[in-house]
């Protein structure tokens, strides 16, 4: 399972995953979140002109919920963090059509011989340079290295052994390609605290015009500010980790299934010798 460095598979999908991110958030927010939130403002400052007698009623729309930069920066990052997932759940459904592949030419009551475990190894390895959609792939390299430690030691639980050693390792790996995930996770609500305080400092700072003229709407836009970025950003970070718990559950089954499906169909078809066996016994 050897996917890293530049220009790997996964690098590009993070780093395209990013700027269509960025492009596509901004673009939404510039069309549309921006001029709808503007021309609300407008139109309340207008019926206050109006009408000072009259209550503000608050415009609890979502363009003005989201109109902000800290709400803008939580749902690029979420957008970035939903790419990789997605991708990441494309992966594993390619990993789990592994098990409908055929890896070993043993006809029915066939075994495999510690003497025949290299050319087994040498065909599986062919069967990946030809086909490209075994490449990269987490039961194919479990299956050389059951095959390979066979050819090694001539022992069955050895090879065992190497099975679970190897998804032992694949773990690990899909464990660390998921630290740049639980990174977003942690990072949007950061962001949302960023704009509470920023939110906050702002109404702080408004406060003596509003003791001294009245005038509390500056006040107010700014703990929306405060309020609106913490909602956001702790919305999001639900639903980001919801999905992330997810993945962590789906590669966990997927990693026993692929575990149990090498033990059964490949260490379960290695057989020693009978002379080797005798001596053994003897021994």
């Amino acid at each position: 399972m050897k996917n890293k460095g530049f220009f790997s598979q996964d690098f590009i999908v993070q780093v395209v995953g990013l700027i269509f991110s960025i492009v596509f958030v901004y673009s939404v927010y510039s069309n549309y979140i921006w001029p709808k939130a503007r021309n609300i403002e407008i139109t309340t400052r207008l019926q206050a002109s109006q009408n000072p007698d009259a209550p503000i009623e608050t415009n609890r729309s979502i363009a003005v919920i989201l109109k902000n930069h800290e709400q803008m920066f939580c749902l690029m990052l979420m957008l970035w963090a939903s790419i990789i997932i997605g991708y990441k759940f494309v992966r594993l459904r390619g990993e789990q059509s592994m098990e409908g592949h055929q890896f070993l030419n043993i006809s029915r009551g066939e075994r495999i011989i510690p003497e025949e475990a290299l050319i087994h190894h040498k065909d599986v390895e062919g069967q990946i340079r030809r086909n490209g959609r075994l490449r990269n792939k987490i039961l194919p390299d479990v299956i050389l290295a059951a095959l390979h430690r066979f050819d090694s030691t001539r022992s069955i639980q050895d090879a065992s052994h190497a099975v679970q050693e190897r998804t032992a390792m694949a773990y690990e790996q899909l464990e660390s390609d998921l630290s740049l995930v639980r990174y977003i996770a942690w990072a949007i609500p950061s962001v949302g605290f960023i704009g509470t305080v920023r939110g906050i400092g702002e109404a702080l700072s408004h406060a003596d015009k509003a003791i001294k003229l009245g005038d509390i709407s500056d006040v107010t836009a700014s703990l929306g500010l405060a309020f609106n970025s913490t909602l956001i950003a702790l919305v999001l970070s639900i639903v980001l980790m919801f999905f992330v718990h997810l993945l962590q559950s789906k590669q966990e089954h997927l990693l026993i299934d692929l575990e149990d499906f090498a033990t059964k169909k490949v260490v379960g078809m290695m057989k020693k010798p009978e002379s080797e066996e005798s001596k053994i016994s003897f021994t």
